[in-house]
């Protein structure tokens, strides 16, 4: 048998989840990092600010950054990755960018956002970070899912780096209608976002979405209107969906029993993608819900309206 590396049994994107103990244990502790308050989407300048994400400036967060006035949509990148970019709409020229903060980053480094304006010249915005501790979580799954073949570890190779690319996409010519999410099934929030996973007494990478318990056979539906970027069923993940809103932000469905899509298809929110099953490396019947920025995986909790 193969064993993965210590710290690498999945990447975020693919980093599995079980639903151990039904429970409602969602951190919430944010500390604010806009520099711009009291924003509004431009497809709904009249709408309250509350259509962008709750602002966290710490690992796995998201930050909210005020860019400033300019006759054009500026491009901004963060660690090389691109970022959404938004006008403001109480600010007629101004622009705000959402980015999304890795789990790995380290707060007492220097994070700046690269911003680069519609007459070519480039500066910085500096974004200082908070730290945040997750809470540790130790899991029994089957040992085919921590020590893997020398077959499933090229199957994983694989879908990692099929999910990268999937994860990592930034339509720029489609703008999300909100960054609000709905609730993408009916269920019970049993594993939150962030906790630092133990399989089977050995240390993994945190995990990258949130769980949500509920029979198989739940309905799951799409947590806002977006194209189908990808379908299949994955070692670690199971049958999973995912949703591409635009400008690098995308929604993940895992461990389905079914899936009720296909790639390309455009859905709207609320509309039913598939159903809860425990396909991949699951201890129970339950969703695994991710949100993705920047191709970056950061804390559902921070986009759900409620």
């Amino acid at each position: 048998m193969a064993t993965v590396p210590k710290y690498g049994l999945s990447p975020p994107w693919l980093a599995r989840h079980g639903a151990a103990t039904i429970g409602r244990i969602v951190h919430r502790r944010l500390a604010l990092v806009s520099l711009a308050a009291g924003l509004a989407a431009p497809w709904a300048a009249r709408a309250a600010a509350a259509t962008l994400p709750r602002a966290a400036a710490v690992p796995g967060g998201v930050a909210i950054v005020d860019l400033g006035a300019a006759s054009l949509r500026p491009t901004a990148t963060f660690h090389g990755r691109r970022v959404m970019v938004l006008p403001q709409p109480d600010r007629p020229g101004s622009w705000v960018a959402v980015v999304g903060i890795d789990l790995a980053a380290d707060p007492k480094r220097r994070h700046p956002l690269s911003v680069l304006a519609g007459d070519g010249s480039v500066h910085e915005v500096p974004m200082a970070l908070e730290p945040k501790r997750y809470t540790e979580q130790r899991l029994t799954v089957p040992r085919r899912h921590v020590d893997l073949s020398p077959q499933d570890l090229q199957r994983y190779e694989r879908e990692r780096i099929h999910l990268a690319e999937v994860s990592s996409r930034f339509t720029a010519s489609r703008e999300p209608p909100t960054l609000l999410l709905a609730s993408p099934t009916a269920g019970v929030r049993s594993s939150s976002f962030g906790l630092r996973r133990i399989f089977n007494g050995e240390k993994r990478n945190p995990h990258s979405g949130m769980d949500i318990a509920a029979p198989t056979g739940t309905p799951v539906v799409a947590a806002a209107a977006g194209e189908v970027a990808d379908t299949g069923d994955y070692f670690f993940n199971g049958n999973t969906v995912i949703l591409d809103h635009g400008q690098g932000f995308l929604t993940l469905y895992c461990h389905l029993s079914a899936i009720e899509t296909r790639v390309g298809a455009v859905v709207g929110t609320g509309e039913q993608i598939g159903r809860i099953g425990a396909t991949g490396r699951a201890t129970g019947a339950h969703l695994h819900f991710s949100v993705y920025l920047n191709a970056t995986p950061v804390d559902p909790a921070l986009f759900l309206a409620q």
